[in-house]
């Protein structure tokens, strides 16, 4: 079968980029760093959000200088440093050590500085219920960072524990027909711990195309389309790094119908304890 929205990124030292992309407004790009090497780039005409998976790194932001960004071991160890780098200007990142960054990125016209969002800035949370309860961390949303200014990223990260299931039930984000359903991009990028395990991501259409794919380390699901959802193999803990982009900032799932009675169920599971 050709495949058509999911890839594996490569993860050699360096600017790693996607094999190919079926979005027309998200990027994803990985940057790994030894201790000590740099990487120099201009952002053009995207903003890009640098999220610090695991390390530190001094970031050059135009004549902005953010020293010793990060710290957490790994995406497993904590909440994240980011760095917002805003369209039109320069980036030079700096290795104080291993660091591994995730690059989202979509197009800006919006001429801000850039800036850094600590830990503490990050919200967390948990969504679903039972064996569909998974947390998450809220990294810049309009909900949970409003003061944060962007022009269309939307960026979090999300945990699903072992044998759960995560964005579920599935939603899509197709059509603007708010407050319940935004017209966004998305894109997931995964990781496993222990790294030797797996998960499994479905997506699916109205028109009734389906694909799934075994989510491992540096997975990537591109979802300019389609329902989507994510389940963890028992003994497995899988994390996504999600972000999307639209003609807006305003977020909006619906839901598929079908499923949704499961998404109700939830107040009654929590005042169960589940």
């Amino acid at each position: 079968m050709d495949y058509r929205y999911h890839c594996y990124i490569p993860a050699a030292n360096g600017l790693n980029e996607l094999p190919f992309n079926p979005c027309s407004l998200l990027g994803f790009r990985l940057l790994r760093l030894e201790a000590g090497e740099s990487w120099s780039g201009e952002s053009g005409d995207r903003e890009m959000l640098a999220v610090i998976l695991s390390g530190k790194a001094t970031f050059t932001v135009g004549a902005a200088t953010f020293a010793e960004v990060g710290g957490r071991p790994n995406v497993f160890s904590g909440k994240p440093h980011s760095v917002y780098v805003p369209a039109g200007i320069s980036v030079t990142v700096t290795a104080c050590g291993p660091v591994e960054i995730a690059l989202p990125s979509a197009p800006s016209d919006l001429a801000v500085d850039p800036y850094v969002i600590g830990p503490e800035r990050v919200a967390a949370g948990r969504w679903g219920a039972a064996n569909f309860g998974r947390t998450y961390h809220q990294i810049l949303t309009e909900i949970a960072q409003p003061d944060l200014p962007a022009r269309r990223l939307i960026v979090g990260e999300t945990f699903t524990p072992s044998g759960n299931w995560s964005t579920y039930p599935p939603h899509r984000h197709k059509v603007d027909n708010l407050p319940a359903e935004a017209a966004h991009e998305e894109m997931y990028y995964f990781k496993v711990q222990p790294s030797d395990g797996f998960g499994i991501c479905r997506m699916y259409t109205d028109e009734g195309y389906e694909e799934n794919f075994t989510v491992r380390d540096h997975g990537v699901h591109m979802m300019p389309e389609g329902y989507h959802t994510v389940v963890s193999a028992p003994g497995y803990v899988t994390y996504y790094l999600w972000f999307l982009a639209g003609t807006q900032r305003t977020q909006g799932a619906l839901e598929d119908a079908d499923l949704s009675w499961v998404g109700r169920s939830v107040p009654m599971l929590r005042d169960l304890g589940h």
